[in-house]
């Protein structure tokens, strides 16, 4: 079962947290969730799952910066949310999809008990121009039933910003 927009406010600093809230991005059964105003992309040209790939930062300067197609960009919501009770999801909205902009290329699934800045994996069909605070994504938000442990990684959990891949860090068990 999904939450409306409606009970997804009714649970607004209780079983979830979204800071900043506006009002204006709560939908029917989601709320949009906006571009911060910094990106990252990797250094080099191949990546290895078995090492850091360093990477890094752009900012999205106020006239736009456009996306080249064929390039990994990450970027990071400008909103803050957590919940202990109910299963996030993030999905792109339709109007920047139509555009040819993704904004996870796996990853918009995500855990009860997470808390942070959500980290877009953003990729485009052809160059687009993009802006900061654009709105690009919705949360949305599962029911779980059953027992079950909270989220508790220590790669992305409680994160400041732009989460690049840890995933070196599971060869390291």
């Amino acid at each position: 079962m999904i939450l409306s927009g409606l009970e997804i406010k009714r649970n607004l600093g209780g079983d979830i947290i979204i800071e900043p809230f506006n009002e204006k991005q709560l939908n029917p059964n989601s709320y949009n969730l906006t571009l911060h105003d910094e990106l990252m992309t990797y250094s080099a040209p191949i990546l290895d799952m078995k090492v850091e790939n360093h990477a890094q930062r752009i900012k999205i300067p106020a006239e736009g910066l456009v996306l080249e197609s064929g390039k990994l960009y990450l970027g990071r919501t400008a909103e803050y949310t957590k919940t202990d009770k109910y299963v996030p999801m993030l999905e792109g909205r339709s109007s920047v999809g139509r555009l040819g902009l993704f904004i996870h290329a796996t990853a918009g699934f995500g855990d009860v008990g997470f808390a942070g800045y959500w980290t877009l994996q953003m990729f485009c069909i052809q160059p687009i121009r993009i802006y900061a605070g654009v709105k690009i994504c919705q949360i949305f938000y599962h029911v779980i039933e059953g027992e079950y442990e909270r989220y508790s990684s220590k790669k992305y959990q409680n994160n400041k910003g732009i989460m690049p891949s840890k995933l070196y860090k599971d060869f390291e068990i």
